[in-house]
């Protein structure tokens, strides 16, 4: 974003133009109709309206698979889903373009761009977007052997011993997360910040551009979680406001808070998967122990808000995230985070496996953090929250129904697996007794056995691939591996069938001959209950094998 925003002061680059003017033509946005095009702002304060998708892209196994910047620009096919400027939704692929713009108006690659204007006049020679893969015509040189030599492992924790895991290549994705650093460059980094674009007597960006990475590019939400031209806020005890930027790969976590009030820096990197607590907790931590006044006993709930609950509990799935295909199903399956209000009316929120406490401030959709200086907001129409805004997030929530919540699934997923196991003992227990059943009822008794038989198939097939995708590297360089795509053809071909299956049926109930009462009803419930999944599995993205 410091290189987006030297363009801007050399009047190279606009705010308010589209991205696609500084990009190559055949790296252009396709346009949507309706909708403007995307704007640089757009890009910068992460509202691109872009789906987001990781697995099978982000990152790369070996070097042999890295691409150029802009082949993997050229091969990501990313759907627009909202209108630009509209709705929060942190966009890596944005940060890829801007990257490209910067390297196009440059001339040069990006790497060759950050080390001109950046990190060479700031002395930080061991800092670099550069990866330690062998030479390749197509890629900019690779990381220097001195560098390389340094580069940090990454560790998983096995629950008893730490294990190396293979180096993660993301050149093909750099500016949104490809750079090394050390503590020491880093420390050269935030006194630049810390500056205002100045460190002895190197000048990186003017005191107008310093002003803008502390001023909101565009306002999301009326507290906190501001996107600053690309810099994010953070909300610290005692009032001050810390400006920076955090992220995450697979094994490596970082986060960078800057505190102009105070003359603070602060930066924290661990190189371990579960590293993401301390990145995030540090810079509070510090911030609260050295410089804030003690805050007082919590804040108190709202008897107002219990009897209110009803306006925000409820199921809400991210914005960042696939819209269609495997991986849809995937994230609407894992990133599901819920709202409740207690009796006693406090607002508690789930993400991510952490709950937070809430208070109400006053302000229909505002919150205050029980003990801490976070805010968090809701979109509130027609009297109910319709979108959550997490603190200090680039992201937004949307509020769903029945359909898209994950325990509606799963409950719909055991009924079929029962109906479908009593569909193929029904049979076997009536093996010895042959029961009246016209020629289409026989075929429709038939088409249920089968689509059963793949139901069942579906769902062993799921529960092998449920029991490794807690394993990060297999899910990401294997993504969508065959158990998943067992699953989803035995699901679609259940579907398929179920489906023609309750479109005859209204033929089996015409006439005395056959089968009972009985037999018709359970026969139709079940035809029910199978094409009530399958449209639900339908709607996740989960019929679609062949869109992973």
């Amino acid at each position: 974003w410091i290189a987006a925003m030297q363009e801007v002061e050399a009047g190279r680059m606009r705010l308010d133009k589209p991205i696609n003017d500084y990009l190559p033509p055949d790296l252009a946005v396709p346009a949507v109709r309706g909708w403007r095009p995307v704007e640089v702002r757009d890009v910068m304060s992460h509202t691109p309206g872009f789906e987001d998708r990781i697995l099978d892209h982000m990152f790369a196994e070996n070097p042999a698979q890295i691409l150029p910047l802009a082949a993997e620009i050229r091969r990501l096919t990313l759907k627009r889903v909202f209108a630009p400027g509209t709705t929060p939704a942190y966009s890596n692929f944005g940060v890829m373009l801007t990257g490209e713009a910067v390297s196009h108006l440059e001339g040069v690659s990006f790497e060759d761009a950050i080390e001109r204007k950046i990190t060479a006049p700031l002395g930080m020679d061991r800092t670099s977007f550069r990866e330690p893969y062998p030479p390749r015509a197509d890629l900019p040189a690779p990381m220097a052997p001195t560098l390389a030599a340094g580069v940090s492992n990454a560790y998983h924790w096995s629950g008893t011993d730490l294990n190396v895991e293979p180096f993660e290549w993301i050149h093909q994705a750099g500016p949104a997360g490809g750079a090394s650093s050390t503590a020491n460059d880093m420390a050269h980094y935030m006194l630049m910040i810390l500056g205002d674009g100045k460190l002895g007597g190197a000048r990186i960006y003017s005191p107008a551009t310093a002003r803008a990475f502390r001023t909101p590019i565009r306002i999301q939400v009326p507290d906190g979680g501001q996107v600053d031209h690309g810099f994010l806020q953070t909300q610290l005890p005692g009032g001050f406001m810390g400006y920076g930027h955090d992220g995450d790969t697979m094994w490596f976590h970082s986060n960078l808070v800057t505190v102009p009030a105070l003359g603070l820096g602060i930066f924290v990197s661990t190189n371990t998967d579960t590293g993401q607590h301390l990145t995030n907790a540090l810079p509070q931590l510090i911030v609260g122990h050295f410089y804030a006044v003690p805050q007082g006993a919590p804040r108190s709930g709202s008897p107002a808000l219990a009897t209110a609950s009803a306006i925000y509990a409820g199921t809400y799935v991210t914005n960042r995230r696939p819209f269609s295909g495997l991986e849809k199903f995937l994230f609407l399956m894992v990133d599901q985070s819920s709202v409740d209000v207690t009796p006693d009316g406090y607002l508690v929120t789930h993400d991510g496996g952490e709950a937070k406490t809430w208070v109400a401030t006053g302000r229909p959709g505002h919150f205050q953090a029980v003990d801490g200086p976070e805010t968090t907001d809701f979109a509130i129409r027609g009297g109910q929250a319709v979108r959550w805004f997490p603190p200090g997030e680039t992201i937004s929530f949307d509020r769903v129904g029945p359909l898209y919540q994950r325990s509606v699934l799963l409950i719909m997923v055991l009924l079929a697996s029962a109906a479908a196991i009593a569909t193929l003992v029904g049979p076997a227990i009536r093996f010895r007794r042959a029961l009246p059943a016209s020629r289409l009822q026989r075929r429709l008794n038939e088409a249920q056995f089968l689509a059963a038989c793949a139901w069942l198939i579906a769902l062993c097939a799921g529960i092998v691939f449920a029991n490794s995708a807690d394993n990060m590297v297999q899910l990401v360089f294997a993504w969508p591996g065959t158990a998943l795509v067992i699953a989803s053809s035995a699901a679609l071909s259940a579907s398929l069938l179920s489906l023609g299956a309750l479109a005859v049926l209204p033929f089996a109930w015409i006439g005395d001959e056959g089968w009972g009462l009985g037999r018709k009803l359970r026969f139709s419930a079940t035809s029910i209950l199978f094409c009530l999944l399958a449209l639900q599995l339908a709607f996740w993205g989960f019929l679609e094998p062949w869109a992973a």
